[in-house]
């Protein structure tokens, strides 16, 4: 997180269920933490834990409020894309296997 005067701080913290959405989320979501904004900055790091954290610093309210919609709307998004790719994976022979035998 590069330097930014702040008055303002947040941690976001997303509890993934499984680790392949954590690092799903941590890769969708580090190239904008990376990116220049001039009133906010933000760092995003995945622990062991399967928690994402996202750490905001913000110089006012206006945009701290930015960055948390913003970033929010992110994980938001990526959740969603993630759920839709697990819906539409082929089956696997084993599932197939199993729903026959039901």
């Amino acid at each position: 997180m590069t330097s930014v005067p702040a008055e303002w701080s947040a941690t976001i913290v997303v509890r993934a269920p499984e680790d392949a959405l954590a690092s799903h989320l941590e890769r969708a979501l580090n190239p904008e933490a990376a990116r220049e904004v001039p009133r906010s900055t933000a760092a995003v790091r995945r622990n062991p834990d399967g928690r994402v954290e996202i750490e905001i610093a913000a110089r006012d309210s206006g945009a701290m409020r930015a960055a948390l919609n913003t970033y929010l709307g992110w994980v938001h998004l990526a959740v969603a894309a993630a759920r839709v790719a697990r819906a539409e994976r082929p089956a696997s022979a084993g599932d197939e296997l199993a729903s026959r035998s039901a």
